[in-house]
């Protein structure tokens, strides 16, 4: 399931400050905390729902980006170590008092103990790369994608031991996870070397997972190709990364887009190009020129005296626009072909229009500016 709005989990709106943020965590977190909730699941998962939401928005770095970018913005990049996610439940299950006053002591501003139980961590995002026709970048469509990632193993559920076993107590700590020392008059408090602050282990380990709680699997994912994706774009999908760890949620899945090579167009953002060529018979007298677009084929229309790599655009014919109404135009390049493999007998008939071409000297205004600028050049140069 994918994370609901933080504003919405504490019941505020997205331009409320700092102090109806702070009083409507206190409210909800006193609501659903589990001194109050015993054994409730709900009331748990809703805990830690709201502590994550106040971890970000009362946050004035997170908070900004959490607004422009969503849940991706704030619980890890593309692959990146996942991030702690706030409080959890178990943050007040570690040795000492759970009281409501240690609760809120970083919100008063006394000293937080701090937590000898592992946090919840988001999984990490991961990012597939996929090839796509500009037939499917154009006109959207829906395909199946199978990517390994690691999800949390079925036999144990993630906890990573053995199904009806539960984890021991570490002796060394008591189940604290932290040591005291005393020297002097001081007391000292270090984390617990032989279960790492956590308080307990795993002594029946899962046989599947090795006590991991993880399993590499294959995983197949139906991808909705939104109309008007272009090469190098990306979509989220969310939830669909690596599993969490200690209850967090999963990561993100991002896909990006490459938009092969097409025989006939290029794109250049919404405007589509493609090169036509016509006959000189066409480009010489006008006539038309059969185009290829999106609805379907079309007529392009060539006046007479069209000369080679004139472009013609056709007006809402290109690529509908991804974030908007608006659709690209298709710019038509013309090519003049020039004939091959003419025979003996068509070779004299174009001398011979060549030669009556060349007499009124009207019909190659290029080749005669030509002509006089080369004689223009000479006799400048021997002057």
């Amino acid at each position: 399931m994918s994370e609901r709005d933080y504003y919405e989990v504490l019941g505020v709106d997205q331009d409320a400050n700092e102090s109806e943020i702070k009083k409507a965590f206190r409210r909800l977190a006193m609501k659903y905390h589990p001194d109050r909730n015993s054994g409730d699941k709900t009331a748990e998962n809703k805990f830690k729902e709201v502590n994550k939401a106040y971890e970000i928005l009362s946050d004035s770095e997170k908070r900004p980006i959490y607004d422009h970018l969503g849940h991706a913005g704030v619980d890890g990049s593309m692959g990146a170590p996942p991030r702690h996610r706030g409080f959890s439940g178990g943050e007040f299950d570690g040795s000492g008092s759970n009281s409501f006053d240690e609760m809120f002591s970083n919100i008063f501003g006394n000293r937080n103990r701090s937590s000898s139980r592992p946090q919840a961590e988001a999984g990490n995002d991961l990012l597939y790369r996929m090839e796509i026709t500009l037939e499917d970048s154009i006109c959207g469509t829906k395909k199946n994608i199978t990517i390994p990632v690691q999800e949390n193993c079925d036999t144990c559920k993630g906890d990573g031991m053995k199904p009806g076993t539960k984890k021991s107590k570490c002796s060394t700590c008591k189940g604290s996870g932290m040591l005291r020392m005393q020297q002097g008059f001081m007391i000292i408090e270090q984390t617990c070397h032989t279960c790492h602050g956590v308080g307990e282990f795993v002594s029946n380990p899962c046989s599947k997972c090795n006590g991991s709680g993880k399993m590499q699997n294959q995983k197949t994912l139906a991808v909705k190709i939104p109309r008007g994706i272009d090469n190098g774009n990306r979509i989220r999908l969310a939830n669909k990364g690596e599993a969490g760890t200690h209850g967090g949620p999963s990561g993100d899945l991002y896909i990006e887009f490459e938009v092969l090579a097409h025989e006939i167009f290029e794109r250049n953002e919404d405007d589509l190009h493609c090169t036509v060529p016509i006959s000189f018979k066409t480009a010489c007298l006008g006539g038309t020129a059969e185009v290829p677009t999106i609805d379907g084929r079309v007529k392009l229309k060539i006046p007479k005296e069209t000369r080679n790599n004139k472009a013609f655009r056709l007006r809402g014919k290109g690529v509908k626009s991804l974030h908007g109404s608006g659709t690209g135009d298709l710019i038509c390049k013309i090519t003049v072909e020039t004939p091959v493999n003419l025979t003996k007998q068509q070779a004299e008939q174009l001398n011979s229009f060549d030669e009556s071409l060349t007499k009124g000297n009207h019909s190659n205004p290029q080749t005669l500016t030509w002509l006089d600028n080369v004689k223009n050049f000479f006799s400048k140069v021997h002057d």
